[in-house]
């Protein structure tokens, strides 16, 4: 039987995953780290004892396995993690670099590095990874939406039916608050228990879970609680409205996951000819925010960042934009 796709993404026979533009198709990672499998198998409840999130400690942990596949067992004589020293870690890092993005490489390199700061402090062994830099990575700007853009996805999702009401108040949460992925697939409603609900129309506010678990609040415009109150009412209807998640298929399907989510925003975008993707409207909310003149720290409060690095990453391709809308502001000739 043909596999096909559903209307939020899903897959019969086959799931189809989230996808960003890479510069080459990354093959099926090698995995099997055998005889140093242990100490990979003790980091990786030492992460989940620091409450790292699970997407965090899979990262880590399977960066360090495929190391240890890849590169320990099949091109040295490796016998333990006492033996591995920082050429092998180089040997390894010229591979990636070879095959793929510095920002990934960059990725795997942390996790080793996380892995071997810990076997040092653990076993009193010496860090193979002292003194040793990072991949250097070359920023890749992210557009910030135009005005026209997202009137052009708005005028995609318009409508009364239900996908229609449901992915109005997605794209509006995003666009309005530029919380993550997760974050919006992680929303609960309760409409009889406010304790076990996230959402607050009245007060427009979301209570999200960031990394780790952390929960904070965010604010959502007018706009957006009207359409998230459209949707909550047509979602009423549904025959899976007892589910606690906020987010529900269509045809009474069940939740939507945050692939399933990603899935339906590229699929509009491409109705509508925009180039869109969850994470691109966490960076025009952060523009937005500092070209209107909003604090730096109530922005990484909003986005629940704890790093001030973060501030110069996101809404960078637009920083040149509100320099000289700055200017204009503070250098127009006064009488």
């Amino acid at each position: 039987m043909r596999k096909r796709l559903v209307a939020d993404g899903a897959l019969y026979g086959k799931r189809k995953t989230m996808t960003a533009p890479r510069p080459r198709s990354r093959q099926r990672r090698q995995l099997d780290a055998g005889i140093f499998q242990a100490g990979i198998s003790s980091f990786r409840l030492h992460l989940a004892a620091e409450r790292k999130s699970a997407k965090t400690v899979r990262t880590y942990t399977e960066a360090v396995q495929w190391f240890a596949a890849a590169h320990l067992l099949a091109q040295t004589s490796r016998t333990g993690w006492e033996e591995v020293d920082r050429q092998d870690v180089q040997r390894w890092m010229a591979g990636l670099l070879g095959r793929y993005s510095g920002a990934y490489a960059s990725n795997q390199y942390r996790a080793l590095q996380q892995f071997f700061k810990w076997l040092a402090a653990e076993e009193e062994l010496p860090d193979p990874m002292a003194g040793l830099r990072p991949p250097k990575v070359t920023s890749k700007l992210v557009p910030v939406f135009t005005s026209q853009e997202l009137s052009r996805l708005a005028r995609a999702c318009a409508g009364r039916s239900f996908a229609q009401r449901r992915d109005t108040a997605i794209v509006a949460v995003l666009t309005a608050s530029g919380i993550r992925l997760s974050e919006l697939a992680g929303i609960r409603h309760d409409p009889g228990d406010a304790q076990r609900s996230d959402v607050d129309l009245w007060q427009r506010e979301i209570t999200v879970r960031g990394k780790g678990g952390k929960p904070r609040m965010v604010k959502i415009s007018y706009d957006a609680a009207r359409s998230l109150d459209r949707y909550i009412r047509v979602r009423a209807r549904h025959a899976q409205a007892y589910r606690p998640q906020l987010w529900l298929g269509v045809s009474n399907r069940g939740p939507m996951t945050a692939s399933g989510i990603y899935q339906m925003i590229a699929r509009r975008g491409r109705q509508c000819g925009v180039d869109v993707y969850p994470h691109r409207f966490r960076h025009h909310f952060s523009h937005t925010w500092l070209d209107r003149g909003g604090a730096e720290g109530d922005l990484m409060e909003l986005n629940g960042w704890t790093s001030p690095q973060m501030l110069r990453l996101y809404g960078a391709s637009a920083r040149s934009v509100r320099a000289r809308r700055t200017y204009d502001r503070i250098m127009e000739d006064r009488p």
